[in-house]
């Protein structure tokens, strides 16, 4: 398995010339460099403007695994030492920017979008590049900048003090994936549900396959911000909240999907401690929740489908699966290309299915997969996901990213979730 994990990170930058260590101390400090930038156009036109770069404390993620193998999320980040031209640093994510860009509204609007992101704080000046992945997964640079780490517009800001709680402390967050755990719509009266429901909501992950095995892998943070007022936005409603974060229903006017904009916010708070991954949990019963990979997972917290719905968005934010189901309404317009693979690990259009689980297949498994009542827990290739009825399909017939099913991902998404816990870890 090791070798094979080295051998796909060969396959993926071979072109670049990048199948090699990259020494963290050599080329970083132990701290992060974000950066902010603001996306804005249109579904056809869409330009980068620099923001601000800060200087935060922690650097949280591997120091041997620099090189991102996966090519996950619609834009990837590359870092090069100036000097050399070597890549040092690398990592995929996705933002609601360009999910709005899918939408009927973006044809005749234009808006714009705050963007984060993180990578090692260098010793030396770098090169950075930011690459989006269009329709057809060809990728283009839309940004970039050299960066001396002696500029003193840098900001070394400090973030602001909240009470700072460890759920799980299983050692050194550079070898474990650290997730912080947020509140939005929780008074100060109410922070002892919020410590309640923060670790029912790292249960409800760490005790579903496959994180139920690898819970010595984990640390779970939680940071007590409160609200002005409890709850969340429910704009079809006319309900309007002063919460923490901002977060609201009916995103790109899909009722039942829960993020937040305010990734300012929401990463000047996260700063306070080593995290891999943000949780924010929202103090509404109403059903919804939503993943962005690399950026952030959000649900509320009091649905009776909470369980189900924080593990199925936690599957977008860590691993970058993708939705699966094809029946509900989304407010997406030709969200895939069916004429390219998309990156996902949990969906193919066929086109290559070659890197997807083919591998996984049993012997005489039909391409594609009739469903029957006898191969329902096998795993096919079955037509239906990414939205679509025809031209997309999926490893099995049910699974946590296709059906309100609590722990039940199909054996091809625990597999992408293993590697991911594996490359934060080793």
């Amino acid at each position: 398995m090791k070798k094979f994990f080295i051998f796909a990170i060969c396959l993926i930058f071979a072109k670049l010339g990048t199948c090699q260590n990259v020494n963290f101390d050599e080329y970083f400090e132990n701290a992060s460099l974000r950066v902010d930038y603001s996306h804005a156009g249109n579904k056809d036109s869409a330009t980068v403007f620099f923001e601000n770069l800060k200087k935060e404390t922690f650097w949280s993620a591997s120091k041997k695994n620099l090189i991102d193998p996966f090519n996950y999320g619609e834009y990837l980040i590359f870092v090069y030492d100036s000097a050399s031209q070597k890549l040092i640093y690398s990592h995929g994510y996705s933002t609601l920017f360009w999910e709005w860009r899918t939408t009927a509204e973006a044809k005749v609007l234009k808006r714009s979008a705050y963007q984060t992101v993180h990578i090692p704080f260098p010793k030396k000046t770098i090169y950075l590049e930011i690459k989006e992945r269009d329709k057809s997964q060809k990728l283009s640079t839309i940004f970039k900048l050299y960066v001396n780490p002696t500029n003193y517009f840098i900001s070394k800001e400090l973030p602001p003090k909240y009470e700072v709680k460890k759920i799980v402390n299983n050692g050194d967050h550079n070898k474990k994936v650290d997730l912080l755990i947020l509140p939005d719509g929780y008074t100060q009266q109410e922070m002892q549900k919020f410590r309640k429901d923060a670790e029912k909501f790292a249960n409800y992950i760490l005790n579903a396959q496959p994180f139920k095995e690898n819970k010595q892998k984990f640390n779970v943070w939680a940071i007590e911000i409160p609200s002005e007022e409890t709850g969340t936005d429910i704009p079809g409603e006319n309900l309007w909240k002063k919460t923490a974060f901002n977060s609201t229903f009916y995103t790109f006017d899909s009722e039942r999907y829960l993020t937040t904009f305010d990734m300012k916010r929401l990463n000047d708070i996260a700063a306070l401690v080593p995290h891999d991954q943000i949780i924010l949990l929202v103090n509404h019963n109403k059903y919804g929740g939503g993943g962005v990979y690399n950026h952030f997972c959000i649900t509320s917290t009091d649905n009776e489908k909470s369980d189900f719905i924080v593990l199925h968005e936690f599957g977008h934010s860590f691993a970058s699966l993708a939705d699966e189901y094809y029946t509900s309404s989304t407010s997406y317009e030709e969200y895939y290309d069916l004429k390219a693979e998309p990156y996902e690990p949990n969906i193919t259009t066929l086109i290559n299915f070659e890197i997807k689980w083919k591998a996984m297949l049993a012997k005489n498994v039909a391409i594609p997969t009739i469903p029957t009542t006898e191969n329902k827990e096998e795993v096919g290739v079955f037509e239906g996901g990414g939205y679509v009825a025809k031209g997309v399909y999926r490893p099995r017939q049910e699974c946590t990213m296709k059906s309100a099913r609590y722990d039940y991902f199909c054996p091809v998404c625990k597999q992408a979730i293993i590697k991911m816990i594996e490359y934060y870890t080793e």
